[in-house]
């Protein structure tokens, strides 16, 4: 499915962010990008450079790998933290 890896890191990246509390306007802010720019990557409309998902990883300080592999159990914190 084309794009399909580009909304699982969307998906990811949200969920991430969001259980740190961080707004997506603050964490555009950190990465030095505009928000906008951020939501195009949540949606999943971004397609991202290797660099750019290591650096998305690197702020939310995990690694690439988790943003890449989508979430099963929803209802768990995304760190597999309660």
């Amino acid at each position: 499915m084309e794009g399909e890896l580009q909304k699982v890191v969307g998906r990811n990246l949200r969920l991430y962010r969001s259980f740190r509390g961080v707004s997506q306007e603050a964490f555009a802010e950190r990465l030095g990008v505009h928000r906008t720019y951020m939501g195009a990557i949540e949606r999943g409309e971004r397609n991202l450079s290797l660099r750019s998902l290591e650096r998305l990883a690197e702020t939310l300080d995990l690694d690439p790998l988790e943003l890449l592999t989508e979430l099963r159990d929803q209802d768990s914190a995304p760190d597999g933290k309660q």
